[in-house]
């Protein structure tokens, strides 16, 4: 069911790092969650999640099923070696081969860290709010603490060209970066564009991530592939994993 649907990141990641992103296609959710949503918190039929689920876990013969993360675009990142925590959290590690690090977006940037030795794997849910809180910045002091080298990879969310922001949110995200400018553009009195994969990057080249890959993605204009929550509203989520094999 999920042949020629999901994106396999182009990266040099070790040999035991597995990483994957689902697209929207392929499932058997109907409109306006049609069809592969992987969400059980935005309104589909929970027996259709379920087989969604069930169908991801069989077609990538996934080794456990993904510890599913409670989001509220925070910046809590939380190792799930001993299963998802019972908390809020927007980035889920692991170090244990067998367990599945997995995020869900709808235009919010996720982003898949892995160390050069196959040794460590990290899923951020990194929309701006995530990102102006830090959270890029909390996984990899929890992921790295001994400041190994990392890679990032960064999946499919909503593109500079069609993320138009107020000046409230430009200054919460340049209250963490102040020299991120380049990273807007301005359209209309009080509003801008936004790159989140600049931001995003600009944030991994500060915590020690200079190889860094993806970003080429928008899931606001490439409707056929992605869910979008700005262009669509109620609509499912995609899923981003990573995980270690044994």
């Amino acid at each position: 069911m999920l042949s020629g649907e999901i994106i396999e990141p182009d990266w040099p990641a070790p040999g035991n790092v597995r990483a994957v992103c689902t697209t929207r296609k392929g499932g058997v959710s109907q409109r306006p969650f049609d069809s592969f949503n992987l969400a059980g918190h935005v309104g589909d039929e929970s027996r259709r999640v379920q087989e969604n689920r069930e169908c991801l876990i069989d077609a990538l013969r996934l080794p456990a099923p993904p510890d599913w993360l409670d989001q509220r675009h925070g910046r809590v990142a939380v190792c799930i070696d001993k299963g998802a925590p019972s908390f809020p959290a927007d980035a889920a590690i692991s170090r244990r081969p067998g367990r599945v690090c997995a995020v869900l977006t709808a235009d919010c940037l996720p982003v898949l860290v892995c160390d050069e030795d196959g040794s460590c794997v990290a899923a951020i849910h990194a929309g701006w709010r995530g990102l102006a809180a830090g959270v890029i910045e909390a996984a990899i002091d929890t992921l790295s603490p001994d400041g190994r080298r990392l890679l990032a990879w960064l999946g499919p969310a909503i593109g500079p060209a069609a993320y138009e922001i107020d000046a409230p949110v430009r200054e919460r995200l340049l209250a963490g970066d102040a020299e991120a400018g380049a990273a807007f553009a301005a359209t209309r009195l009080g509003h801008w564009t936004v790159d989140l994969y600049e931001l995003a990057r600009r944030r991994l080249r500060k915590a020690g991530i200079t190889d860094i890959f993806g970003g080429a993605f928008c899931t606001y204009t490439d409707s056929g592939r992605f869910y979008s929550h700005r262009r669509d509203g109620q609509c499912g989520r995609m899923a981003s994993l990573i995980w270690l094999v044994g």
